[in-house]
């Protein structure tokens, strides 16, 4: 079988760098898409031989050129697409504006449907097809000066459930992974008296890692994981049960 050919958003630092290095060690033809800094994602791209396409997937027509240009290069459609980018803009609501809710909800939510549109037809026509999305435990609970993050990834699994509908009979998965507190550039911003708090409330001791949501992602990406569609895997040290 031709390598299948995966594109990870937001693919080039943190969990989206592990999802799309777990990827390529796993066999894929993976492309990873940034929106900013060039440096890193260079960077990136040089130290792991993985191609990096620059848009903002806040855009309907950029995710379309950008797909387009991902598929040209790579021979291919693609076939595993991984929806992980994503931004805060945090404040409680008394003090949030118009323009920092638009953004996080466009960022976080609409751009899943940006994306999935960009690739759908092709994997319908193909017969085959995984979606993962990356959504987060504050959609589930919700967080202090968070409503536009929540909302927006709360969003992801209604949105993961009505898609797994439609594609199902195409051959196509729908998932959503709903990570608790990783090892990453946006958990290093906490301050150490409220990390200290934090991990005192996750039943395992510690925060996870990027290499844990990337193995994640390769179970539910895998051939064989055609029977799991509409589900949301979390993935937060016990900290959320349902």
């Amino acid at each position: 079988m031709a390598q299948r050919i995966a594109l990870v958003t937001g693919g080039t630092r943190g969990i989206g760098g592990a999802i799309s290095i777990a990827l390529k060690n796993a066999g894929y033809k993976v492309a990873a898409n940034y929106a900013a800094r060039d440096d890193v994602a260079q960077a990136f791209s040089k130290e792991h031989n993985i191609p990096v396409y620059k848009w903002n997937i806040a855009s309907f027509d950029e995710c379309q050129k950008g797909v387009a240009k991902v598929q040209a290069d790579l021979g291919g459609p693609v076939e595993v697409l991984v929806n992980n980018a994503g931004i805060t803009k945090d404040s409680a609501m008394h003090k949030m504006t118009p323009e920092n809710w638009d953004v996080v909800v466009q960022t976080n939510l609409s751009s899943s449907f940006y994306m999935c549109r960009a690739v759908i037809e092709s994997m319908r026509a193909k017969g085959f097809g995984r979606i993962v999305t990356i959504s987060s435990m504050n959609g589930q609970l919700g967080q202090f000066g968070q409503t536009n993050y929540s909302a927006a990834k709360s969003g992801i699994f209604g949105f993961t459930k009505a898609l797994a509908r439609e594609t199902a009979a195409k051959g196509i998965t729908v998932n959503a992974i709903a990570p608790g507190y990783i090892e990453t550039d946006m958990t290093k911003n906490i301050a150490p008296d409220i990390m200290k708090q934090v991990i005192a409330g996750i039943p395992v001791g510690r925060m996870g890692h990027p290499d844990e949501i990337a193995r994640a992602v390769i179970y539910l990406a895998a051939d064989e994981a055609g029977f799991i569609t509409g589900e949301t895997l979390s993935i937060n040290g016990g900290q959320f049960m349902e």
